[in-house]
């Protein structure tokens, strides 16, 4: 119902359970899919894993009790977008679903980089994938995973907003990842950032 108050948001179907969510993106082709973590059939998670490896337009948000919930950490990996507390406010549960479907993550970079300080634990040690980025794009790729903004990449080091605007799109690009969230996952995945860099 808050939902279908707003003018520029359409709820086109909703889903008892996961795999039932999985066909129902499959058929439907929503922008934005509201995935909770707790389902029969098929949980949360694994239903954002057949979304995202399907290569379905649909963006994932994953709703989750606690910040920094287990799950949530599992669902980035999973390829989901970001991820939104159940108990979160309907006006920035509308911005929210708004700006991924514009593209962004709903995962503020201070935060994505305090939940891989929590669970860096869970990352998977083994060798490097090769590295495609020039020198350059790395460093943004840092200063991205410390939880920088374009603006404050900029400043330090000494170039437009618009320049790091550039380098972040090659470097989505050439890393084959979705969101901003993802570069950071991907920086300590590489070695790059390891908790508590500053």
């Amino acid at each position: 119902m808050a939902l279908e108050s707003q003018p520029d948001l359409e709820v086109v179907g909703e889903a008892g359970d996961g795999a039932q969510a999985v066909a129902m993106t499959r058929a439907l082709r929503p922008d934005v899919v509201l995935m909770d973590v707790r389902m029969p059939v098929l949980d949360g998670i694994e239903a954002t894993r057949h979304i995202t490896s399907a290569g379905l337009p649909a963006r994932v948000l994953v709703l989750t009790t606690f910040n920094l919930d287990e799950y949530v950490y599992t669902a980035l990996r999973a390829g989901a977008s970001g991820f939104l507390l159940k108990n979160v406010p309907p006006a920035d549960l509308f911005t929210a679903i708004r700006a991924v479907a514009a593209g962004d993550a709903v995962v503020a970079p201070s935060v994505t980089r305090r939940l891989l300080d929590a669970f860096a634990h869970h990352l998977p040690t083994g060798s490097p994938r090769p590295d495609p980025l020039t020198p350059r794009e790395r460093e943004v790729l840092v200063e991205l995973a410390r939880g920088h903004s374009n603006v404050e990449i900029a400043r330090r080091l000494g170039v437009g907003p618009g320049t790091v605007k550039t380098h972040v799109a090659r470097i989505l690009a050439k890393l084959h990842l979705r969101d901003r969230v993802h570069v950071v996952i991907h920086a300590y995945e590489s070695g790059l950032i390891r908790p508590g860099d500053g």
